[in-house]
């Protein structure tokens, strides 16, 4: 009889257990979605919310695409307004001096479709730093603090917004 009754508390264990994982994941799975949006930016600007780990396409008054987003981790954090100054598909990637000085084993030069490139599928390069808007080879990592500035995006979304937007196009990065 005491074997069913820690059974029966085992199984409510779980259940509690998988309910709170699903209420504290990350909503990465998400995907893109058509929401309202205040604020007063004109349509075809970015809007990255970094407390949210949400990006917006506005695409007209009052309404966005939103896309859930990895953003930068404690202490690695930006905001500011910017623009896309470049656009790559299956880029290559060179890991900043911060990254190379954390992680000194990463080579020099990552070749963009292999799974190591933290790259993903695109990149949309920023204005005035090292920073992007890409994809990537880890789709866990999407929906928290997680890059060192960079926004970081499901392989499937940064190929949606890749062709939503042209080189040129506003970014705006709150906190």
């Amino acid at each position: 009889m005491s074997f069913g009754f820690r059974s029966a508390r085992l199984t409510v264990a779980i259940a509690v257990l998988a309910a709170t994982s699903v209420l504290t994941a990350p909503r990465a799975e998400a995907g893109p979605s058509l929401v309202s949006f205040r604020g007063d930016y004109s349509p075809g600007t970015i809007v990255v919310k970094t407390h949210e780990r949400r990006l917006y396409l506005i695409v007209e008054p009052g309404q966005a695409v939103r896309y859930p987003v990895g953003v930068g981790k404690s202490g690695k954090q930006w905001a500011g307004v910017t623009k896309i100054d470049g656009k790559y598909r299956n880029p290559a990637w060179a890991p900043p001096a911060d990254v190379k000085r954390d992680n000194p084993a990463i080579p020099d030069v990552i070749a963009g479709g292999t799974p190591q490139n933290p790259m993903g599928v695109a990149a949309m390069t920023l204005a005035g730093g090292e920073y992007a808007i890409h994809g990537t080879n880890r789709p866990n990592s999407v929906g928290g603090f997680v890059s060192y500035g960079c926004i970081r995006m499901l392989n499937d979304d940064i190929s949606d917004l890749y062709q939503r937007v042209p080189v040129g196009t506003q970014v705006v990065v709150t906190r």
